[in-house]
């Protein structure tokens, strides 16, 4: 996992952006609706965008342990369809995002 700084939320939490590359067979399977609503609940914003190779891209920003383990459920493959691979970094969050969209 990279090292990166953190900032902090007005609870004193380390707030980061994942940013994760998902493959497999993850488009027309509901994928992208499974991570807003996981993303959502965990109380995360950003996105999830197919790509035009057929992976999906993941950005989330948010607080640690969420973005863990929203990054959990796609590595493990509890999700529609069939993860193969994820491919992730973590980075500091940039914000100017707002819910957690479906694109």
């Amino acid at each position: 996992m990279n090292e990166v700084r953190a900032t902090k939320d007005a609870s004193g939490g380390d707030v980061v952006r994942l940013t994760a590359r998902v493959e497999g067979l993850v488009q027309g399977v509901g994928f992208r609706d499974y991570v807003r609503t996981k993303g959502r609940r965990l109380g995360l914003v950003g996105s999830a965008t197919n790509l035009p190779d057929g992976a999906v891209a993941v950005i989330a920003e948010g607080e640690r342990g969420a973005c863990e383990a929203l990054l959990e459920l796609l590595v493990t493959g509890h999700t529609p369809g069939h993860t193969e691979r994820v491919d992730h970094v973590w980075g500091e969050p940039r914000g100017g995002l707002a819910g957690f969209l479906r694109r």
